[in-house]
């Protein structure tokens, strides 16, 4: 999985057996693989309109498939085993745009050099049929959030914090709404790195050294967006540093605000925008799962619940680490899951959800090569560094 934060490959391997209804999934191994700042960038450059896109992307792409290959390998040598244990690689891709309202979403991908490199079927290109069927292509995960969490026969809520922010419902009768709620990491990515040098705010110590602006923080929450009904999804075609500097720049004081009241700011704006859709559509939650990269900054977990403590005084708000699962490592598991129902032609993606007309089975198969010299790929890829 490369999410929205672009900060690297997270991948994971996993045995799921074909008779899987739901519940834990323990992990074989998990492996991290961070990006250089030069791909980081051109990433980043992909998102908007410029010079030589498709040959730039074609590029980017290619030097993707590498570093998937090289995550692959690690998993495989942490595990002691060979390409042939594993029935296939679910694949995401890296989003560029996503545009559900003009019926596209884009994620940058080569897997057919994937499959060439591993020798393992690769299912990759998971949302174009949920879009094709009339939906938004996205989120996906709270499909697997219904099969990992649902059957506790509670209500509970999965938050899913990447640079954009999702929600997972899932009512004691097991039906599942799910929505992007906005921003999670993204904005406050975007700052720090523009007046901090840093790629994201540790801990949110940053943000926390700062103060909110609450007038600022008004503007911000009358975005549009916001107030849509779900089925919705969104991503850094809106929330991006020019969408910040057009709220900045909206009234006159704004433009006083130092750069850590600003970050204050935004951390305040994507605590309220997740705090404001669970108590809209999950009041009555017994518990709240906190997942993602998000999880880990403590600034945003604190005042997440501080901001649920009034309105939902009963209901525990944890990191998906009490039923043993890494929150860095349940968007991986998703896509393995999804590789999963494909493998088994079961649909993968929830109607209600994404606003598709129907279930419908997700992604497209690239096949492996299983007579080709795999192991002659492991010192191209670094994959023992």
């Amino acid at each position: 999985m490369t999410g929205t934060s672009m900060d690297g490959v997270d991948g994971v391997l996993v045995e799921i057996p074909d008779n899987y209804t739901g519940g834990f999934l323990p992990l074989t191994s998990a492996a991290h693989i961070p990006f250089n700042e030069d791909l980081r960038r051109l990433l980043m450059s992909l998102q908007l309109p410029s010079d030589n896109e498709i040959e730039r992307e074609a590029l980017v792409a290619n030097d993707l498939a590498n570093i998937y290959a090289r995550c692959v390998f690690r998993l495989l040598e942490q595990s002691c085993l060979t390409p042939g244990f594993v029935t296939a690689i679910g694949v995401h891709g890296q989003t560029i745009r996503h545009r559900p309202e003009l019926g596209y979403t884009r994620q940058t991908n080569n897997p057919a050099l994937l499959a060439e490199l591993t020798g393992i079927d690769v299912i990759a290109d998971f949302r174009s049929r949920d879009l094709a069927a009339g939906g938004q292509g996205a989120p996906l995960v709270p499909a697997f959030h219904h099969a990992l969490f649902g059957n506790s026969g509670n209500s509970c809520v999965v938050v899913n914090i990447g640079g954009i922010a999702n929600i997972s419902i899932l009512t004691r009768d097991r039906k599942t709404i799910g929505f992007d709620t906005g921003p999670g990491n993204v904005l406050l990515d975007a700052w720090i790195a523009k007046y901090q040098g840093l790629l994201y705010d540790e801990n949110g110590q940053w943000a926390a050294s700062g103060e909110p602006d609450s007038e600022l923080l008004a503007v911000m929450l009358k975005e549009p967006f916001l107030s849509l009904p779900p089925p919705k999804s969104t991503g850094r075609d809106l929330f991006n540093e020019e969408w910040v500097e057009a709220k900045l720049a909206s009234a006159l004081e704004f433009t006083v605000l130092s750069p850590v009241d600003i970050q204050a700011t935004l951390a305040a704006f994507t605590i309220t925008t997740i705090a404001d859709a669970i108590t809209r559509y999950a009041p009555d939650a017994d518990k709240i799962f906190i997942c993602g990269g998000g999880a880990r900054n403590t600034h945003l977990v604190s005042g997440l619940e501080a901001a649920l403590e009034k309105p939902m005084p009963d209901t525990d708000v944890v990191t998906s680490e009490v039923i043993g699962i890494d929150p860095t490592h349940i968007e991986g598991l998703a896509f393995a899951w999804l590789a999963h129902r494909f493998t088994n032609r079961l649909p993968g993606n929830l109607p209600g959800v994404t606003g598709a007309h129907g279930p419908r089975i997700l992604g497209a198969l690239y096949p492996g090569m299983m007579d080709k010299d795999v192991t002659a790929f492991f010192g191209k890829t670094g994959a023992a560094e």
